[in-house]
């Protein structure tokens, strides 16, 4: 016999007609402290104070100038990344593969001080600069041309290229560009004092790039804002049927979407080598690229927001690395806090563009 039928109550994501702004703008906020929650019980269930480590990993990092100088410095490669991956993101384009563009830009870079290790004039750091950018967009040209042209995914196809990127810096550095001189460490030569971009501020490690940096953010809002290029973008990714009736060409907004991201990352790499390391490393892949995924969708997609998601990020990296030494936190519990921070903003986006209702569902229950 059949069962019968009754009548049940289930819950459905209805999309709203308009998102609220001041709804959009709680969601990073009550992801933060979604992520706070939620790994503040990590640390009680690993046996870890969770005081010590908010403290440390929150806190710490503004209690004095040194510790927040190098806050300073991480965001600068995180905010430079981010920006160029939201343009793409906004058109659709999903660019995974900044951490392969960011190496790339790096090893570009690299190459007048190991070539060149006696030229002098401060021509270099600027040229290094500028060749970084470009081996970084050459290396997105590659994801571009395999998506237009062969119709491949961009999300596979760049995030593959990152692990070859990262296989090239190894062969340099442990064959034709490793330091003869380097007691055997897989790395470069010193790079000499004209190849180190010059410092914005004294006694920090804080560079002429992170002014760079905030400029590309300014150009980056004027472009998707004001520009009808960046106009141009959006349209393709909201709507693309409508982009296509009005002309606009979806394998040219690949191509300039993707030339960014590399565009940004590869210069992310140079400023990186020309800075902080001083020499081509392989720490140099550190994660930027992907942790930049993170900032760009924390910003909301947007320039102003990815300023201050960059800032948040970065203070969790220097928090975390002050939480390992004092808190005896693992490494790899930063990383989890990062992660559990973008999957709570996902969450609290999906209910500023949908709403929770409760509908009837007819239900057959057994006989």
């Amino acid at each position: 016999m059949s069962g019968a039928w009754s009548l049940a109550f289930v819950p459905t994501l209805v999309r709203r007609e308009r998102a609220s702004l001041a709804a959009a703008l709680r969601a990073p906020v009550i992801a933060l402290g979604g992520a706070i929650a939620l790994n503040l019980g990590l640390y009680v269930l690993m046996g870890r104070d969770p005081v010590a480590v908010v403290y440390a990993m929150l806190f710490e990092p503004f209690l004095s100038w040194a510790s927040f100088s190098e806050v300073l410095l991480k965001a600068g490669p995180l905010l430079l990344i981010a920006q160029g991956l939201a343009i793409g993101f906004r058109a659709k384009v999903f660019n995974i593969g900044a951490e392969g563009q960011f190496i790339l830009g790096a090893i570009f870079a690299s190459a007048i001080p190991v070539w060149f290790p006696q030229a002098t004039g401060q021509w270099i750091w600027p040229a290094m600069l500028l060749l970084g950018a470009i081996g970084g967009a050459l290396w997105a040209s590659l994801t571009a041309f395999w998506r237009v042209r062969l119709n491949a995914n961009e999300i596979l196809v760049s995030l593959m290229l990152s692990l070859v990127a990262a296989q090239l810096l190894n062969y340099l550095l442990l064959g034709p560009w490793k330091d003869p001189n380097g007691f055997n460490f897989p790395q470069s030569v010193m790079f000499q004092y004209d190849a180190m971009v010059p410092t914005l501020i004294a006694g920090t490690r804080v560079n002429v790039s992170f002014l760079i940096t905030l400029a590309l953010s300014v150009a980056a809002w004027v472009f998707m804002q004001r520009s009808f290029i960046g106009y141009k973008l959006q349209v393709g990714g909201l709507a693309p049927r409508a982009a296509g009736y009005a002309g606009f060409k979806e394998g040219w907004a690949i191509w300039l979407s993707l030339l960014i991201g590399g565009f940004a990352a590869g210069l992310a790499g140079a400023a990186e080598v020309a800075g902080p390391l001083g020499q081509l490393q392989r720490s140099v892949a550190s994660g930027y690229g992907y942790a930049a995924i993170i900032v760009a969708y924390l910003g909301g997609l947007h320039p102003i927001g990815i300023v201050i998601s960059a800032l948040v990020m970065a203070v969790i990296y220097i928090g975390g690395d002050n939480a390992m030494v004092s808190a005896n936190l693992p490494i790899a519990a930063v990383r989890v806090f990062q992660g559990s921070l973008l999957l709570a903003y996902l969450i609290a986006v999906a209910f500023v563009r949908y709403r929770l209702e409760w509908r009837r569902a007819a239900h057959r229950s057994p006989s």
